[in-house]
């Protein structure tokens, strides 16, 4: 038995807290059973984006006729652009492995932690297998996978998910996705950009169902015109004959209140698609599974994510958890904000509860689509009374200039305090940042904005301008149409 002060469960955000420990002369384990730097640095985030930016490039040379500009692309080497950012993203999981093997307070362990009792670790199938250790204080920061919904047949097709996916060398002739979400949306982009024939089969009506519900309609609008897009579809079977993949799925109907019950549509009329690769985008679930937690005092909600109190602690005593695992936001910006607040609260005098609010998410899609605070239909949802005002990027200067296509909705309460703001269109990614900071550090209201000078003619004028007009009352009872 080895004991330590500080284990930390995945190379992920949970490094932010081990190296405070460290800094601090605590000594620390790091169990992780794959490449070092968790899912956004090896096959999430970090490709998926670097490999985005490829396809807006192509994209901007496709378009540069509007412009009246005659280009044509010679060459794609795909091959090339993915082994290249693969390689990159495989130095920098190497110089974490580096960092933890030269330094005299971290131990790094290869394998999968399985637990033993509360801060007891047992590695299993890796390098380590079979060493066990003890600690202090213990984080469980071992993410998320790609779900893998029951689909009759899955198990016996060859099918990709997110990972297998950004390691592709040539796009497939013709791809199916199965899911709506962002992960089918960034990844569609990118396939269909560089030729692939792309059908997309999600089981809500409109893609990105998290995003607020006009701007999913627009997006989805969108991505009709470019892509086959089949919402409002579950697939119930697959198989594969000859290198072909058969997806077959039938309609898919969400409750409307206490008429209809969610679920197949078992004598509806059924959608059969072909395709040469499956990409399954159908969310994620936790590693828990994987940790025997049942030798634990940890609570997992009926998910599999891990419980946790206002301040990231689990219900056993010196154990700590967050990232993907504990299913907030799944998103790396919330990881590393967690990470800051589960240093502090563990090092800390005082603990301080994890702020969620003002939690930005985006879609590096094309268009893009970014957002934060209250949708909408939340809003609705709740019965709030609040106001709504949406601008065009067309109907600014630069956004003119652009041929950019696309808007700002903004969401606020009677007072002017910003509950919410979404936008699809260019450099959504960006643009949301102003109003992030106007919630969080600003008073969180519209003047924040409206009285900032913005630079003319600047794209964020777009957003000065969704804060400046006249916004239409919605929710509280009323209802209000565009």
């Amino acid at each position: 038995m080895e004991e330590f002060d500080f284990l930390v469960i995945g190379s992920g955000s949970g490094l932010d807290v081990a190296n405070v420990a460290a800094n601090r002369g605590q000594s620390v384990a790091v169990v992780e059973k794959g490449p070092l730097g968790g899912t956004c640095l090896n096959r999430g985030c970090i490709p998926s984006k670097q490999l985005l930016y490829h396809a807006d490039v192509y994209e901007t040379i496709e378009s540069a006729e509007e412009f009246h500009i005659d280009a044509t692309v010679e060459t794609v080497d795909f091959a090339e652009m993915v082994r290249a950012v693969n390689e990159d993203v495989a130095e920098s999981s190497e110089s974490i492995r580096n960092g933890l093997q030269s330094s005299d307070q971290h131990r790094l362990f290869e394998g999968e932690a399985r637990f033993v009792d509360d801060r007891t670790v047992e590695i299993g199938e890796g390098a380590d297998a079979g060493a066990r250790i003890r600690a202090e204080t213990v984080l469980i920061a071992a993410g998320t996978r790609p779900g893998i919904p029951a689909i009759d047949g899955i198990a016996d097709v060859e099918y990709l998910t997110s990972t297998e996916a950004l390691e592709l060398e040539e796009p497939p002739d013709r791809l199916v996705i199965v899911g709506g979400g962002y992960i089918a949306a960034e990844l569609g982009q990118f396939f269909g950009t560089f030729g692939s024939d792309v059908t997309i089969v999600g089981r809500r009506p409109q893609l990105l169902p998290a995003a607020d519900g006009e701007v999913a309609e627009a997006f989805t609008d969108q991505y009709r015109e470019r892509f086959d897009v089949q919402t409002g579809y579950a697939v119930t079977e697959v198989s594969e004959a000859d290198g072909e993949l058969t997806v077959e799925a039938l309609p898919y109907e969400y409750g409307d209140g206490d008429e209809v019950d969610p679920g197949v549509v078992e004598d509806g009329e059924p959608l059969t698609v072909a395709g040469d690769e499956l990409l399954v985008a159908a969310g994620r679930v936790p590693n828990t599974d994987t940790l025997n937690l049942e030798n634990t005092a940890v609570e997992t909600d009926e998910e599999g994510f891990v419980e946790t109190d206002e301040y990231l602690r689990t219900d056993a005593e010196g154990v700590w958890a967050l990232g993907d695992i504990v299913g907030e936001y799944l998103l790396k910006h919330s990881a590393n904000h967690e990470a800051q607040a589960v240093a502090r609260n563990v090092f800390g005098d005082e603990p301080e509860p994890v702020d969620y609010s003002a939690m930005p998410f985006a879609v590096f899609a094309s268009p893009e689509v970014a957002g934060v605070g209250a949708t909408e239909g939340e809003l609705r949802a709740e019965g709030r009374e609040y106001a709504t005002n949406t601008y065009r990027y067309d109907e600014t200067a630069r956004g003119d200039a652009m041929h950019a296509e696309g808007f700002v909705k903004v969401l606020i309460d009677l007072e002017g305090e910003i509950l919410g703001c979404h936008i699809v269109g260019p450099d959504a990614s960006t643009l949301i940042q102003e109003v992030v900071t106007a919630m969080t550090a600003g008073s969180g209201t519209v003047r924040d904005i409206r009285e900032s000078i913005h630079v003319h003619p600047a794209l964020p004028e777009v957003v000065q301008r969704a804060f400046s007009g006249q916004f239409s009352r919605g929710g509280g009872g009323h209802h209000h149409h565009h």
